[in-house]
């Protein structure tokens, strides 16, 4: 036992630090409380991992140019030659077309998402994609239910399946024009069961379709399981898909990757492949659209052309077999070249101003749709204005597109957009209006010098010049028609050689997939943690939120009382343990808090011990009747004096008598000779306190009590007085002038802290000699560590604070055999 408190009789100061050794005590004796929460924890975890629809992430990277986007704009600092300013903002783009509503539409479209089939294993619904054994052809022109309603199938043989469904609220979709029906059309309630051969149409008002066998599948082996089915529309297919995530990789390459978490593995594949194939196949569908609107204006330019050249060859046939032609002399001829350079240059400012002209047409006819439009770059005009204004117009009715398939026309953000567009319209037309007049004024210049020079001509025959006239207007058509059929032959080659700006880097695979959820060696190892530490939270908010007394630290913090020892739970069925079991282990621990007190009484033969506690059930009567008996081992008169006169019950445990008792001698009704008992051991008597008087307060302050204590300490040597609690009555603090040593009992777990603090406050402000405090109920099998026992063993050597098993093996819980009464010294 530590016994530093009684031989350091100063007051110290109260420890707040952690105890830690006392703390890994406390958590290894509540080792249990560990094994069931690792247990518990990690089967939760186990049925988590089990019952839970795992989740899957697959991925695939991507090359972005962004080029074919923007290939009509022109960047002002690249211009100035400051760089380009727009890598960025193109990868920003780029990526908010990969995530655009339009492009997933695109790739679900083609995927034929819209049955979704699925299979009960362990309690867990998942999704069979291309598993299924039949597959489910619906009829695309009637209406079927998309929410509330999933179709019920079991295959009862290899012909025949049973059919069912409920369900109420149901939505119909219309899979030719992609709308949900009105709310008039929702359907309130659907119920249906019954047997339907593989490959007949089974049809109501909210569905049509048939159930056909999967080739892939032997339908033998699936009779008798149960699957289910459900149509999708496209939004919500599109809402379910839009979760995948677009993170750059490197930003200067313009690589990114884009990955989807999904529960089917196969499904995720197929669409993030079909969802990057359908964006390459969109940038190069811009590209050749540009090369086809090209070809097929050229197309219908040649048409014109060719029949105005074939006339006017016919015509110069004609005339050049019907008349003599004369050789022109040399000034003429060089006049005739010169004209025909200029009859090239008007050529292609002919098709220029055709071009012009159509296109300021064209967008005032169709200004909802320039997708035939051909671009300027593709005729061989190099105006950055015009360009730049014509990539605009069509990259905001691309945007306005892409936004329509989620929004509606009356959205602020396509408002926005037809006020971008108009303003971009106008623009493009006031550009193409200047560029129509200066080209008229280039044509009208053209045909003066032509003029001029056809006027040296005047003096030739009237046939000569004729001829002259003829063959400059097939000359004209022949170079409109070859500059044409240049610019298709152009416009071909790029449309054949036409290849993707971006490219796929890793095409996304089954077998390079991730599980994210639910990560199970994670969940494992959180489970083991959360086995560890719920234990120990609870074993530390048990301490915390306790009031009682539980360890020695409890009461060093709240007095600087020396605590004289510990005696150890009774799990005897007597209160007399010490005289009927001198050998156990409690019986010790009564002998060391015997011995304690020897020192602070400084070996006195003559002591008078108060023992009293702050409430009820403490404990202070069993410990001043076994404290009482072990003196009387000792060899020692020894009287245990009953003073608690509302609550008797000493005599009872002792089989004795309480028909007279102090209270008889205070009043006088008996004397001292008849008050004192003989118990069935040598040197014990006892008084009793007698019958219940009216006013025990009155009758322990009177003389005669003064009296009653001075005859007594002449008679025996250790005097015990059992007293009130103190916290009830004031009986206690009468009776402590009469004590050498005063004792203060607590109660492991208890006694509670709050009460204990106000009582030992007030005794150590009285300044009553000699007080000490015994903690009583201390269970060492509960706890290999209590704080009570660990110091415990210091005062004789044996270490009651490590358990009881320490001891085992010394001590015993046998009765004495010899004669109750005859005692041999254990102490000389």
């Amino acid at each position: 036992m530590d016994t530093s408190p009684i031989f350091n009789p100063e007051l110290k100061q109260k420890e707040q630090s952690i105890d830690y050794k006392a703390l890994f005590y406390k958590i290894l004796s509540n080792w249990y409380l560990f094994v069931i929460a690792i247990l518990v924890s990690l089967s939760l975890a186990f049925l988590f991992n089990k019952f839970t629809k795992s989740v899957y992430k697959v991925k695939t990277t991507l090359v972005i140019k962004g080029e074919s986007r923007n290939m009509n704009l022109i960047d002002p600092q690249k211009m100035l030659g400051l760089g380009s300013s727009t890598s960025t903002q193109d990868l920003q783009t780029e990526i908010g077309i990969l995530k655009s509503r339009f492009l997933i539409s695109k790739a679900i479209k083609k995927l034929n998402f819209y049955v979704s089939y699925f299979k009960e294993d362990n309690f867990v619904v998942n999704e069979v994609y291309k598993t299924c054994p039949f597959i489910v052809v619906f009829d695309s022109s009637h209406k079927q239910p998309v929410s509330n309603l999933k179709f019920n199938v079991t295959i009862l043989s290899e012909n025949e399946y049973q059919l069912s469904g409920e369900g109420q609220e149901i939505v119909l979709y219309d899979y030719l024009t992609y709308t949900e029906s009105d709310e008039k059309d929702i359907i309130k309630s659907l119920s249906l069961k019954k047997k339907v051969p593989f490959g007949v149409t089974v049809s109501d008002s909210a569905y049509s379709f048939k159930i056909i066998p999967n080739p892939k599948f032997k339908l033998r082996k699936e009779i008798g399981k149960n699957y289910q089915f459900a149509f999708n529309s496209l939004n919500s297919l599109v809402t379910g898909f839009s979760s995948y995530e677009i993170d750059p990789i490197n930003k200067e390459a313009m690589i990114v990757s884009i990955s989807l978490s999904g529960n089917s593995i196969q499904k995720s594949v197929d669409f993030i492949n079909k969802l990057t194939a359908e964006y390459i196949a969109l940038g190069l569908e811009k590209k050749n659209r540009i090369a086809i609107n090209t070809i097929t204006f050229i197309d219908s330019q040649l048409t014109d052309i060719g029949d105005t050249l074939r006339s006017n060859e016919t015509q110069l046939q004609n005339f050049q077999s019907t008349n003599e032609i004369m050789d022109l002399d040399a000034q003429s001829q060089q006049a005739y070249i010169y004209i025909n350079q200029l009859q090239t240059q008007k050529a292609e400012l002919m098709v220029r101003l055709k071009y012009y002209r159509y296109l300021q047409d064209y967008l005032r006819k169709n200004n909802e749709d320039i997708e035939k439009m051909p671009v300027p770059a593709s005729m061989g005009i190099e105006d950055p204005v015009l360009n730049a204004l014509v990539g605009e117009l069509t990259n905001l009715y691309s945007e306005k597109a892409q936004r329509l398939v989620n929004l509606r026309e009356t959205s602020p953000v396509i408002v926005a957009l037809n006020n971008k567009i108009r303003s971009a319209q106008k623009s493009l037309l006031e550009s193409i209006s200047i560029t129509v007049s200066t080209s008229e004024m280039s044509m009208r210049d053209l045909d003066g010098k032509i003029g001029q020079l056809t006027n040296k001509f005047k003096d030739l025959p009237a046939t000569q010049r004729q001829l002259l006239g003829i063959k400059r207007m097939v000359n004209l058509n022949n170079q409109i028609y070859t500059f044409l059929l240049e610019k298709r032959s152009e416009a071909q080659i790029k449309l054949a050689s036409n290849t993707p700006d971006n490219e796929i880097l890793d095409v996304a695979e089954s077998a390079l997939t991730e599980k994210v959820y639910p990560k199970t060696t994670l969940n494992f190892t959180i489970a083991l943690i959360l086995g560890f530490v719920i234990p120990i939270l609870f074993i530390l908010g048990k301490d915390y939120l306790n009031d009682t007394i539980v360890e020695k630290r409890d009461v060093e913090n709240h007095t600087n009382l020396p605590i004289v020892g510990h005696v150890l739970h009774n799990s005897h069925n007597t209160n007399l343990v010490a005289a009927i079991y001198p050998k156990s282990s409690l019986t010790e621990s009564i002998r060391a808090v015997r011995t304690n007190l020897h020192f602070i009484t400084q070996g006195e033969d003559k002591v008078t011990i108060v023992v009293s506690s702050s409430t009820v059930g403490e404990g202070k009567s069993f410990t001043s009747m076994n404290l009482a008996s072990i003196y009387a081992q000792f060899d020692r008169r020894t009287l245990l004096v009953g003073y608690d006169l509302r609550k008797p019950k000493l005599y009872q445990d002792l089989g004795l008598s309480n028909d007279f008792g102090i209270t008889s001698y205070l009043i006088g009704k008996a004397t001292i000779d008849q008050i004192i008992q003989k118990t069935p051991f040598d040197n014990f008597d006892i008084i009793t306190a007698g019958p219940i008087p009216p006013n025990p307060t009155e009758l322990i302050s009177t003389t005669k009590n003064d009296e009653l204590m001075e005859k007594l300490k002449g008679m025996y040597d250790y005097i015990v007085l059992d007293t009130p609690p103190i916290g009830l009555v004031t009986d206690a603090y009468l009776l402590m002038k009469y004590a050498d040593v005063t004792i203060m009992v607590v109660r492991q777990n208890y006694t509670h802290k709050k009460m204990f603090n106000a009582i030992i406050t007030d005794v150590e402000t009285r300044k009553i000699k000699n007080a000490v405090v015994l903690v009583n109920d201390v269970n060492l099998e509960k706890s290999l560590y209590g704080g009570y026992g660990y110091g415990y063993g210091y005062g004789y050597g044996y270490g009651y604070g490590y358990g009881y098993g320490a001891s085992h093996g010394y001590y015993t819980d046998e009765v004495d055999s010899e004669e109750p009464g005859l005692f041999k010294k254990l102490f000389s």
